[in-house]
C-alpha cells in the first residue's frame, strides 16, 4: 500500500505570547504540554489537522517577541477537553531554535514565500509551514537540537 496524503509529515507554527506561555514554560514539567485555547476558526482547522509526530515551530508573538524559538512535536492528536470547553492537542518539546529567527529576517529572506499563512495571515495562531520554508528558517536558526546535526560552536557563531 502506498503513503496517503494523511500519512506524510506535516509542519506547523504555533503561536503564543511569551507571557501566556514562553519556551521556558514548554520546557518545563518535561517539554510536555497541551496546545489550547485556539479560538478562530481557520486557526482551529489547522490545529485538528494536526497528526501524530508532525513539528510545529514555537513561535514568540506580541510586540517585545516575534521570533520562532523552538520546535515541539505532536503527541496527541485533536481530543474533546471538556475543562477548557473547546479542545486541544498535546505537544512535547523537541528543542531550541540554535539562533532565534525573528519575523523581519524571515521576511527579508523569504520575499517569494507568499503561500506562508504567517505573512498572508499574520492573526492566525496556527498556520501550516510548507517544506522548504521549514527547511529554509531551520537553516535561518541553524537548526534546533533534538534534530540530529552536529554543530560545531564555530559554526554556531557564523552569520
Amino acid at each position: 500500500m502506498g503513503k496517503t496524503k494523511r500519512d506524510e509529515k506535516q509542519y506547523w507554527l504555533l503561536k503564543t505570547e511569551p507571557g501566556e506561555w514562553s519556551w521556558d514554560d514548554q520546557a518545563a514539567n518535561g517539554g510536555l504540554s497541551k496546545w489550547d485555547g485556539v479560538k478562530n476558526h481557520q486557526a482551529l482547522k489547522h490545529l485538528k489537522s494536526a497528526r501524530l509526530h508532525d513539528l510545529c515551530f514555537f513561535y514568540h508573538s506580541g510586540t517585545k517577541s516575534r521570533c520562532i524559538v523552538g520546535v515541539v512535536t505532536v503527541v496527541r492528536e485533536w481530543y474533546e477537553d471538556d475543562v477548557t470547553d473547546g479542545g486541544a492537542v498535546d505537544v512535547k518539546a523537541v528543542g531550541e531554535m540554535r539562533r532565534s529567527v525573528d519575523l523581519k529576517e524571515m521576511k527579508g529572506e523569504m520575499k517569494n514565500s507568499k503561500d506562508f499563512g504567517l505573512f498572508r495571515q499574520p492573526r492566525l495562531s496556527v498556520v501550516p509551514v510548507p517544506v522548504d520554508v521549514w527547511e529554509k528558517i531551520c537553516e535561518l536558526g541553524n537548526g534546533y537540537e533534538g534534530d540530529g546535526l552536529i554543530v560545531s560552536d564555530q559554526d554556531e557563531g557564523d552569520d
